[in-house]
């Protein structure tokens, strides 16, 4: 996806179990989209940006956020700084966009 880097730690997110360094560029908008499996993000630098039913989040460096498995969800990048986070998940990474 244009606007995302990501350095894989270990696993491979394309088989199963993964964890990776994550990073969105300043403004970076992932659109509506929801994950087969959790996903666990620990932000480094900048904002991870979360919006689901339950309202808006800005998670900023040192802060946790599960993505539950599921849920419909938009994420994205603080407009200045972008976001670098640590990215865990138990099983291969996908993103489905919202209908």
């Amino acid at each position: 996806m244009p606007g995302v880097s990501m350095a894989i730690i270990w696993g491979d997110p394309a088989l199963g179990a993964h964890a990776t360094f994550t990073k969105f560029a300043p403004g970076h908008d992932s659109g509506m989209h929801s994950h087969t499996n959790d996903l666990w993000i620990v932000v480094i630098k900048g904002a991870y940006l979360y919006k689901d039913e339950d309202g808006e989040k800005r998670v900023g460096p040192g802060d946790f956020i599960r993505v539950p498995g599921g849920r419909k969800h938009w994420s994205g990048g603080d407009k200045k700084e972008g976001a670098l986070f640590y990215e865990e998940g138990g099983s291969k990474f996908d993103l489905i966009p919202a209908k």
